[in-house]
């Protein structure tokens, strides 16, 4: 059975059986002229009540060196000259600025700085095959209900560990959840399966836009309905007049949605002020989602299935998101004024602890993380763990409604299922004429946001560090970004030596030897700022379908 995303014969031939020994490592995973010259960090046991980092909002990415002219940082740090555009957070100024807390030059993401290449000597490869196609999910959610303790949410979706198997071709949960899985384009590029994991997003709008309002089936389940709403969410991200959907009757939503003056079947429908069904009282507000939304975030490892990339079975971590508080936009607007304002004082960052409901990020969201236990059983992530997710899903200047993935859906009825990159065309952000990936190869000077992926810079690389332009430019989402199995093994491996020490405290990233062009400790007014002309302003993580 297919259960894949990433499901394209990869075109590099598997160099090896297995990874063992420093020397068999092979170059698509560590250079051969790989030098490092630091020492070993200290990594003391922390108890999981003890507050370690308070400056974990700072991403590990946050420390590379720019060296003044590679900007990785400009897919999160942005400023807009949209005047009206909710997220008015215009931190673009901080790219490659490093403007931290005194607490914060110090890179607390000491994992960056281990080399793991002996421990991954002693994992063979069908030991890993096995452990990333076991599925962890089914029974967490079943300790889940069976704990009389637990008060939270309950990201359940029946058959999860299966990936596109729990979905019909619409998107559609088929365990008759509402969940909606969508196909979109990872963000550069932590999400990029060649740098260590794979993932999914889904969707669930609040019951009354899922429901008819008219008709014989009032207050039942719609589907017509509910992929009307999301259609209408859709434009409402994406500032789009009209978008294609999936066949809907007009008759059961009682609306004219293409504006022909007819009842009928339609696939595509009309930007509208009102949502429809039993959200018609509700308005469709530009760039937000409707207060109760939630969203199932799943990361995985890489998995394998002969020389194809796909989800694993294993979740590394599942994340669960709701939107409980709407704001406007002048609301909103005072919120970021508060956090400028916080960051001139010097304030370190604090989050409001709803226990099993997770951390409120104080713009709206509840955001709730579970992440593997040492035995690879998931749990609920610690304050210090859950504060990680904050430095994305708080005040930075690119999200939209504090998300990335739904605005980079694949726009219309082709976007509604789960996710999958075979065929997905390099897609540029709105604005721009080149593809979104070229475009970030060249501005980050690398595959990912260290330039420490060998594999990606002997692709897409020349010997003098430009961008292979026509080779990239050829490819589809899946080539680019999809790793050799041998460097799959490989991650998948590093990231299991991580989970068995439970150190994510000190980062998440599957990292086989140290870090090169990373920063362990930050000298704002010694290290070189990025050049104006690598600055970029106006970056939208939207594309142009």
């Amino acid at each position: 059975m297919n259960r894949s995303i990433y499901s394209l014969v990869i075109g590099v031939s598997v160099l090896m059986s297995g990874c063992g020994g420093n020397n068999d490592l092979p170059s698509v995973v560590v250079p051969d002229d790989y030098v490092y010259e630091g020492q070993e960090p200290d990594r003391p046991a922390i108890a999981a009540d003890t507050l370690y980092n308070r400056e974990a909002v700072i991403p590990p990415q946050c420390y590379t060196k720019t060296e003044g002219v590679n900007n990785p940082c400009y897919t999160c740090h942005q400023t807009y000259s949209d005047p009206d555009r909710p997220n008015s957070m215009s931190d673009g100024f901080l790219q490659g600025d490093y403007n931290f807390s005194e607490l914060g030059t110090h890179n607390h993401w000491t994992n960056l700085f281990v080399d793991r290449r002996d421990e991954i000597a002693d994992i063979s490869d069908s030991e890993i095959e096995s452990y990333i196609d076991t599925d962890n999910y089914s029974d967490f959610i079943e300790r889940l209900k069976d704990d009389e303790e637990w008060s939270g949410p309950i990201p359940e979706i029946q058959d999860l560990a299966e990936g596109a198997e729990a979905f019909d071709e619409r998107g559609l949960a088929r365990d008759g959840s509402g969940w909606v899985a969508f196909n979109y384009k990872p963000l550069p590029s932590t999400f990029w399966p060649t740098n260590g994991s794979t993932d999914d997003v889904m969707i669930r709008l609040p019951e009354p836009f899922r429901v008819a309002a008219c008709g014989t089936d009032t207050d039942e389940f719609s589907q017509d309905v509910y992929f009307t709403n999301l259609a209408l969410l859709e434009m409402a991200m994406g500032d789009m007049d009209t978008v294609s959907t999936p066949p809907i009757d007009e008759n059961n939503v009682c609306a004219d949605l293409n504006h022909d003056g007819m009842l009928g079947e339609v696939t595509r429908i009309q930007r509208r002020e009102k949502y429809v069904g039993g959200a018609a009282g509700e308005s469709v507000e530009r760039m937000s989602y409707p207060e109760g939304t939630q969203f199932i975030h799943t990361v995985r490892y890489v998995g394998i299935e002969g020389d194809e990339i796909r989800p694993s079975r294993r979740m590394k971590e599942v994340r669960y998101m709701k939107k409980v508080t709407s704001y406007s936009v002048a609301e909103l607007s005072s919120l970021y004024g508060n956090e400028h304002q916080e960051k001139l004082d010097g304030n370190l960052p604090a989050y409001s602890d709803h226990g099993d409901k997770g951390l409120n990020n104080g713009m709206g969201w509840e955001v709730l993380g579970f992440i593997e236990n040492s035995q690879g059983e998931l749990r609920k992530q610690t304050y210090q763990e859950q504060m990680f997710c904050m430095g994305c899903h708080a005040t930075i200047g690119t999200t939209i409604d504090q998300t990335f993935a739904f605005p980079r859906k694949v726009a219309g009825a082709e976007g509604w299922g789960y996710i999958d990159l075979r065929g997905m065309p390099d897609a540029p952000s709105l604005g721009q004429l080149k593809g979104e990936i070229l475009e970030y190869l060249e501005r980050a000077g690398g595959g990912n946001e260290f330039r420490e992926n060998p594999e990606m810079r002997a692709r897409w690389f020349n010997d003098d560090g430009s961008v292979k332009v026509d080779d990239v430019a050829a490819a589809d989402v899946y080539t680019l970004i999809a790793p050799s199995k041998e460097r799959a093994l490989a991650l998948n491996k590093a990231y299991k030596v991580i989970v068995e020490e439970e150190s994510y405290v000190y980062g998440r990233d599957a990292t086989v030897v140290p870090a090169v062009n990373v920063y362990r400790d930050v000298d704002p007014d010694g290290v070189p700022p990025l050049e104006s002309a690598s600055r970029v302003q106006n970056r939208d993580i939207r594309l142009d379908w």
